[in-house]
């Protein structure tokens, strides 16, 4: 799990614990962390790729935290840091012998339009930041998923 160290990822590296599997935390630092915690850089193939050959699941929730002002420098980081770790664990799975089964992608939950007549769903969903008004941090957040 790349970005394990988050609000969400140690929610969910702690369900898997308790579950009985093995989690194994992809970070850049040291820490608090729930799970067994390997080094990588968050942008290329490293040593980490063997822990994914042979892995039931990867899940990606890496980036740089949104618990920000979004100016020019964070934003630039909040993009790098989806695209690069979404890339890197993309080569990784390509070259591994036994891939995963499963890749969960999660860089961000803004995609769809805001709307308080219809839920928005990955079948009849409708992407947003193009509706008259929309604020520029959700185009933002929009262009990131869409990324």
């Amino acid at each position: 799990m790349a970005g394990g160290s988050g609000q969400v990822g140690t929610l969910l590296a702690r369900a898997f614990l308790a579950r009985g599997e093995e989690v194994v935390i992809l970070t850049r630092g040291s820490g608090d962390l729930v799970g067994r915690a390997v080094g990588w850089d968050g942008a290329s193939v490293g040593e980490w790729a063997t822990e994914l050959d042979g892995a039931d699941v990867v899940v990606n929730l890496a980036g740089r935290s949104v618990d920000c002002r979004y100016n020019a420098s964070n934003r630039r980081e909040i993009m790098d840091s989806r695209l690069l770790s979404t890339r890197a664990i993309g080569h990784a799975i390509a070259q591994a012998a036994r891939p995963p089964g499963v890749w969960l992608q999660a860089g961000t939950a803004t995609i769809y339009a805001h709307s308080y007549d219809r839920p928005n769903d990955e079948e009849n969903g409708v992407i947003g930041g193009e509706e008259p008004g929309v604020p520029d941090t959700w185009r933002f957040s929009i262009d990131v998923a869409k990324a």
